[in-house]
């Protein structure tokens, strides 16, 4: 059996891809695998491999909805992309002819997912937001069965009885960890709590700047908790950066940490008593799965801000707090995680209203799905 996953451009796509590549691998003996992500640097060309699977690239990228110069340009380049990625998934599917097509969103899955359609092959895609994409409503169109992590309006979807819910997987190394074997792993040896910050694999500019003041505000404490802070790549210079011009230098502080990427989010979330982050649907998911309590700052720059509305439904049911953007300031987020690190009993109830948020079994449901394909 030959299985083509497809996605990319941030973590939130690929981890449920790889998630559903692991069940495969575990459940038929004979399976193998393939990934097709977008050129160049990107996110799938650093998580794909280090699981030890095969990627192959496609020269595709997303439109600029600014139409300045710049963005013009770029758009042009898209265009031109579209037709070689076409001729780039014909050669992938030449040369590795599968016999089911899974794309887990991004504009990298759409090449392949839709060739392989054309040619009649099994095709799946899975939505994680309430809200579907580009790349979703547009593969809706053509493929067999369009798998959604939330409940959302079926009228979106063309072809509303080919949509199933399903959930979101999780990598299984997620449930390989209590929190005391994570701190330990961790070299965590006292008794301060933890919280884990990440806003989006790529980080996020506003909320980055203020996690510069928050540092600060931590060091101006005492350091009363540790903060394990994955700032993403593009900004971790400018957050370092940012410290040390107010005199803070991080080797000085061992409970404040800095990373440009959370390569094992697994154990560090594992590890934590508390996680601010985004409202992603993967990154929700993985919180359900743990039972984490969360403070949510949805991204304003996604379409139908559908963060707001996935972390609306978390809030609402008590599995975490909901913080917006514009509302967020430094201060006031140091005060909000200092409340909730204080009051156990509150955190413990948010984390069992977390544990309650998504199917447990989504990756099984994703998989039943696709052997219906098969």
């Amino acid at each position: 059996m030959k299985i083509i996953f497809t996605c990319g451009g941030t973590a939130g796509h690929i981890s449920p891809a790889l998630a559903l590549a692991r069940m495969f691998q575990s459940r038929q003996s004979d399976v193998q695998i393939l990934f097709v992500g977008a050129a160049g640097d990107s996110m799938e060309s650093r998580l794909v491999p280090k699981e030890g699977f095969e990627l192959r690239q496609v020269s595709i990228s997303s439109f600029y909805r600014k139409l300045n110069w710049s963005g013009l340009r770029h758009n042009a380049k898209a265009v031109a992309d579209i037709a070689r990625s076409r001729l780039q998934a014909r050669r992938v599917l030449d040369e590795f002819p599968p016999d089911l097509v899974v794309g887990t969103g991004g504009y990298a899955s759409y090449p392949v997912t839709r060739e392989a359609a054309r040619r009649g092959i099994p095709t799946a895609i899975h939505e994680s937001n309430a809200v579907p994409g580009l790349t979703t409503r547009r593969l809706a169109n053509y493929v067999d069965k369009v798998m959604l992590g939330l409940p959302g309006d079926l009228s979106q979807y063309p072809h509303p009885d080919r949509v199933t819910v399903t959930g979101t997987p999780v990598r299984p190394e997620f449930f390989t960890r209590t929190r005391q074997e994570a701190r330990a792993e961790m070299g965590i040896a006292d008794h301060k709590p933890l919280v884990l910050v990440s806003f989006g694999s790529l980080g996020a500019a506003v909320m980055d700047r203020q996690m510069v003041d928050f540092l600060a505000l931590c060091v101006e404490a005492g350091c009363p908790f540790r903060v394990l802070f994955g700032s993403g790549e593009r900004y971790y210079d400018d957050v370092r950066e940012g410290l040390e011009r107010q005199d803070i230098h991080l080797a000085a502080h061992p409970e404040l940490e800095v990373r440009p990427y959370l390569y094992d989010m697994p154990l560090a979330m594992a590890g934590a008593d508390l996680v601010l982050c985004r409202a992603g649907a993967s990154t929700l998911s993985e919180l359900s799965a743990l039972g984490k309590p969360a403070v949510l700052i949805p991204s304003p720059n996604v379409t139908g801000d559908h963060q707001t509305k996935n972390a609306q439904a978390a809030a609402k049911k008590g599995g975490a707090v909901l913080l917006p953007e514009a509302r967020c300031t430094p201060q006031g987020l140091f005060d909000t995680v200092t409340a909730l690190l204080a009051d156990r009993p509150r955190r413990e109830a948010m984390g069992k209203a977390a544990a309650a948020l998504a199917p447990a079994d989504a990756a099984q449901r994703i998989y039943d799905t696709l052997l219906t394909l098969l």
